[in-house]
């Protein structure tokens, strides 16, 4: 039998002392307002989240509906304003509707058990980010991990299984910036009648026409098998998240979706911005190629100078590091010399191996591009 802890909470000193030598102690690291920083380390990646249209949007939602949202949606928490963007949403990306909630992690908790039961069979790709991790844990659906963007491995999955079956992956990955082979896996699931659900919270205003996303680039969006969920955090510079498909199914997870019914709305302030964020891209388009550019930029310098960045396929680039402490120190030092830049370090990432993670803006001009590869390469650990 077990032994009982002495005192509450006891096991988790020597959980923290684990974390710490191994080098995987993580801290919060408040910045300021003026941060003096070239920041790379944000997923901002269309250089919205300041853009004088976008806090304007933002602080006049606030004073017009207030600070908060007062309630769950389905009480009173769903303004005028949350179902104009769910309207713009769902027009821009080409699905037939849209629901607004209060995190992209929130919105994928929200497809994966809204829209399996028991009995169901979820196939994940195996580099899929943590939201979907657990979506599919809190789902009643047993669950089968493919090999990463392997349209094969899906096929394996779902060859044999009587049941109703559900094909989750993201559309660009968070770890490396890959993207997934969407029409490819797509065909697969068509095969087996099941359905597919893409995380694009990183192919949003990066990817398709305009920024319109990676279903869209691929020719799913609005498709009777197809979901999409989106964050509202990444291009779109605001907060929260959302579910896109056909209207039924989003009419399903208004009765059936514990993370919309049980969660308070988003707050007004992060509609509005969003709202004005999807604006600004409909009108300038060209921000999700400038994006794109960017982050091709980087990737080359970079390589040109001898380090191991894996190709980006939208806005995140991925630069290898020795060790997990090793990245820890390279981060440290990048922000000594006035650059920030992502750390990632297991369990981050699904194969061990420590990152440094960039993050392409379309605001950056080519001093800044070529400033920021100064950096990272004199700063970088010997291999």
């Amino acid at each position: 039998m077990p032994q009982r802890p002495t005192t509450p909470f006891g096991r988790l000193a020597e959980e923290a002392g684990r974390r710490e030598r191994a080098g995987l102690v993580r801290t919060l690291r408040p910045r300021p307002a003026d941060s003096p920083l070239l920041d790379l380390a944000s997923n901002d990646y269309l250089g919205l989240t300041r853009h004088p249209e976008v806090t304007a949007a933002a602080a006049e939602a606030a004073r017009r509906w207030g600070a908060g949202a007062t309630g769950s949606r389905l009480v009173t928490g769903s303004t005028e304003l949350h179902a104009e963007l769910e309207r713009e949403l769902a027009e821009f990306t080409g699905f037939e509707a849209a629901l607004v909630l209060s995190s992209g992690y929130a919105a994928n908790l929200a497809a994966l058990t809204a829209l399996t039961a028991r009995g169901s069979l979820i196939v994940s790709d195996a580099g899929n980010h943590a939201s979907i991790v657990d979506g599919c844990r809190l789902s009643r659906a047993e669950t089968a991990v493919a090999a990463h963007t392997d349209p094969a491995a899906v096929r394996k999955c779902l060859d044999g299984h009587p049941g109703e079956a559900l094909v989750v992956t993201d559309s660009v990955f968070s770890v490396d910036g890959d993207a997934a082979p969407l029409e490819e896996i797509a065909d697969v699931v068509r095969e087996f009648g099941a359905a597919l659900v893409v995380d694009d919270a990183h192919g949003l205003g990066v990817l398709g026409d305009g920024g319109r996303g990676a279903p869209h680039a691929a020719g799913l969006a609005g498709a009777p098998d197809v979901v999409a969920t989106v964050t509202l955090s990444k291009s779109l510079g605001s907060q929260g998240g959302a579910v896109l498909g056909p209207a039924h199914v989003i009419d399903h997870l208004v009765n059936a979706a514990r993370t919309f019914i049980f969660d308070t709305g988003l707050a007004p302030a992060a509609v509005g911005g969003a709202l004005a964020s999807l604006r600004l891209l409909r009108r300038e388009p060209g921000r999700a190629a400038r994006a794109r550019e960017v982050a091709r930029s980087l990737h080359r310098q970079l390589t040109d100078a001898g380090l191991v960045a894996a190709r980006p396929d939208a806005a995140v680039v991925s630069v290898r590091a020795p060790a997990a402490d090793a990245a820890l120190r390279w981060a440290a030092d990048c922000r000594t010399e006035g650059l920030g830049v992502g750390c990632f370090r297991p369990p981050s990432v699904p194969d061990g191996i420590s990152r440094l993670r960039l993050t392409a803006r379309a605001d950056l001009d080519e001093a800044q591009i070529a400033g920021a590869v100064d950096v990272i390469v004199r700063t970088a650990p010997a291999s």
